[in-house]
């Protein structure tokens, strides 16, 4: 007897589909296609996802062995191994990445209010990347190093409610600061990055587009004092001044005036040199948008740890790719569920549920529901807090 739609299927209910047909016509990824539809094959990777799967035969065996359930999840046949593995391989990996920005786009409007370590109504984003290592011998398209080749997760992370307003994924070769040209900078927002990202011909174009930028100066950065301000030593904040690069090339690449702020961390002892084009927030303000950097890294170490984007189930280009989109559509999509349904749950929490419960029949509400007898206290204390809010 049917009691109700399972658990998946409600996941799969907030995708919005009839944008996602339209991005499957836009690059013809149904075409000629006979079984395992674009549809059918985002609900196989999603929920290889969502159930922690590692292989083909892994997300073949366990969703055949629920196969009366299979239809009211979505799926009008079987998922075979060999149909999603060419799927992956010969679809193009820009429907899923189409797909992750609409569901981005979704999702950073449902957390556009909320609050941020620093009093700012500006938006505020941090920009890193992170590694994923492969095999060379699999991977020999992903050049990194003469041992080992790897792709390079490039992410603008939008600090409030941690969602990524940018991924770009290249091989390991690639420079950090090369994605600076590709990402369309917004007037009135704050860049935050590491020192990676000096490049002053970069930041100066970023500066002419009416942004902000708080990075770290470099050890070699050859500057002249114009002028300094008065600051609180009990702050921190060692000094701030205003400042023109001296030498011939750096000042050719930022003709205009930097901002140096120099903080001593009370904690570790540690000093500090912050660099901005941002002359009216306090110097307080930009030690803690530099600490509030942080975040990325540890979006970078949630989803590693959460996501499968570790081991992949191609080797191709196309099928990394793929799988990467996959996993951030994924993982957005659980964002928007919690925002939407007003949650009282992390996001650590809701995907632990929906690893052993998708196939439940259960309301959605109900299932993330915490157990009111429930003992919080024994939860792992190691686990990443960076989405309990």
């Amino acid at each position: 007897m049917n009691t109700g739609k399972t658990l998946f299927a409600q996941v799969m209910e907030f995708i919005p589909w009839t944008s996602f047909s339209r991005i499957v016509d836009r690059y013809g990824g149904d075409s000629r296609v006979r079984s395992l539809p674009c549809t059918e094959q985002f609900r196989a990777m999603a929920f290889a996802q969502l159930t922690y799967r590692e292989s083909l035969r892994d997300i073949e065996t366990c969703l055949l062995s629920n196969h009366g359930k299979l239809y009211g999840m979505g799926f009008r046949q079987p998922v075979r191994r060999s149909t999603l593995a060419d799927a992956n391989e010969g679809r193009d990996w820009h429907i899923w990445a189409d797909l992750a920005a609409l569901l981005i786009r979704k999702a950073r409007k449902l957390y556009s209010q909320d609050d941020f370590a620093v009093d700012l109504e500006n938006t505020v984003y941090a920009l890193d990347a992170t590694t994923i290592d492969l095999c060379l011998s699999l991977f020999p398209w992903a050049s990194f190093r003469t041992t080992k080749s790897a792709v390079k997760m490039h992410t603008l992370l939008d600090l409030r409610g941690n969602i990524p307003a940018f991924i770009h994924v290249t091989n390991g070769s690639i420079h950090d600061v090369n994605v600076m040209d590709m990402i369309p900078f917004e007037s009135g927002a704050f860049y935050v990055m590491d020192r990676g990202y000096l490049d002053f011909e970069r930041l100066y174009a970023l500066h002419q587009r009416g942004a902000y930028f708080v990075t770290r100066a470099k050890s070699n950065t050859r500057s002249r004092r114009i002028c300094s301000q008065p600051v609180d030593r009990t702050t921190g904040i060692i000094c701030d001044q205003r400042i023109s690069l001296t030498v011939k090339k750096s000042a050719m690449d930022y003709p205009d005036q930097l901002r140096r702020v120099r903080f001593k961390d009370p904690v570790s002892g540690k000093s500090l040199v912050f660099l901005t084009n941002n002359t009216l927030l306090s110097p307080l303000a930009i030690a803690q948008l530099y600490k509030s950097r942080w975040q990325v890294e540890l979006f970078f170490k949630w989803i590693k740890q959460h996501l499968r984007i570790k081991r992949f189930i191609g080797n191709s280009e196309n099928a990394v790719k793929t799988q990467i989109w996959c996993a951030v559509a994924t993982y957005v999509l659980i964002a928007i569920i919690k925002k939407e349904l007003q949650i009282d749950a992390s996001l650590y929490t809701l995907l632990q549920i929906l690893s052993v419960s998708v196939f439940e029949k259960t309301h959605i509400l109900r299932a993330f529901q915490p157990d009111p007898n429930s003992d919080n206290s024994s939860e792992n204390s190691n686990q990443l807090k960076l989405f309990d809010f």
